[in-house]
């Protein structure tokens, strides 16, 4: 399709974080496969959009650079100029934060239709303030992303299914550190940004361990710093399992996560990069739950492990501490339980 002023564009913004640009993905490929005439514009930071593998050709991106040019308000000023030299006339805001209100308003001053993502901010308080097990859940995300392109006079069928059209051969990774023989390639991404997310790490290692003693092939997620440390460590104690963090690029990273049989992730954009390769997520929650509305992408509600306490959820995003110190909701769950999950997956 030829980009240009003959093609009516439409903005849609979200820079950060990378769970979150990644839920955006199912969504954004949709609309583009189905508004073959439209063009898309995605504004975001350059990380994010490497995201975009195998993008519809009719979406490209501006890059906000918020570190640096595009750093205080007249960096966004800066970025702004940039955002409207394409031939925007809708714009979709999938971020709703101050710095995407300051952009809606500047086209919305030149007469744009802009709608923004309703995060229900009301609702999500009743959530976490009650406190029974029978809680009503949050409108998933996606559903969420696209009822602003409904409101756009978009309305979008999401029919993603993977930023891959094929499975990219990348078994040598495995076969380096576990052979030939290993039973079934498992991910295992232990860590998330806040304490009430986190498995504990203790009952995690026992996890690796039975997995390891089965023959199962492992690989390891994480950052660099602190979590590669761990990582590195449970590297060399179980011999089946290959610590991942800085040994590939996200789109090499993505491959191996469409090869493997079953990842496992606590609530973090882990989990969001398997989803989007089509990959079966077994995820562990805490002090989020399921019905806080950020399950991956075309997730089973079955494989997602959590107690269900009348606390739960206590946050919406997580937080630093347990209210109740003893943290019942992740220690609670044993390490096996996570296993026979693993286990009841590969073998269907």
């Amino acid at each position: 399709m030829k980009k240009g002023k003959q093609n009516p564009t439409l903005l849609v913004i979200r820079m950060s974080a990378l769970g979150d640009v990644a839920m955006c993905v199912p969504v954004i490929y949709s609309f583009a496969r189905q508004y073959k005439d439209w063009h898309v514009v995605v504004l975001t930071q350059s990380f994010f959009a490497r995201l975009f593998i195998n993008p519809p050709s009719n979406i490209s991106f501006v890059i906000a650079d918020l570190k640096g040019k595009h750093k205080g308000l007249i960096g966004l000023l800066r970025l702004i100029r940039e955002v409207d030299k394409s031939p925007i006339v809708k714009v979709a805001d999938f971020h709703n934060v101050l710095r995407s209100w300051i952009i809606d308003l500047f086209f919305m001053l030149k007469t744009i239709p802009v709608c923004i993502v309703k995060k229900n901010r009301k609702d999500r308080r009743k959530l976490i303030k009650s406190d029974n097990k029978i809680k009503e859940s949050q409108r998933s995300y996606f559903l969420r992303y696209a009822d602003v392109l409904e409101r756009l006079s978009f309305p979008t069928v999401l029919d993603f299914v993977s930023v891959f059209k094929n499975k990219k051969n990348i078994h040598d990774i495995p076969r380096m550190f576990a052979g030939d023989n290993y039973k079934a390639l498992i991910g295992i991404a232990p860590f998330a940004r806040y304490f009430t997310k986190t498995y504990p790490i203790v009952k995690m290692e026992r996890v690796v361990e039975i997995l390891s003693d089965k023959g199962y092939a492992i690989c390891l997620f994480g950052s660099k710093g602190a979590e590669k440390i761990v990582l590195d460590k449970w590297e060399k104690k179980y011999p089946s399992c290959k610590s991942m963090p800085g040994l590939l690029n996200i789109e090499d990273e993505l491959a191996l996560m469409s090869n493997m049989d079953v990842l496992v992730s606590m609530d973090s954009a882990n989990m969001h990069l398997a989803s989007l390769v089509g990959t079966n997520v077994i995820s562990v929650w805490g002090g989020t739950t399921p019905q806080c509305g950020f399950m991956g992408w075309s997730q089973q509600d079955n494989n997602a492990i959590y107690e269900g306490l009348s606390c739960q959820p206590c946050s919406i995003a997580g937080s630093k501490k347990c209210r109740k110190v003893s943290f019942d909701c992740m220690n609670n769950i044993k390490p096996e339980q996570i296993v026979n999950k693993i286990e009841q997956i590969i073998s269907l």
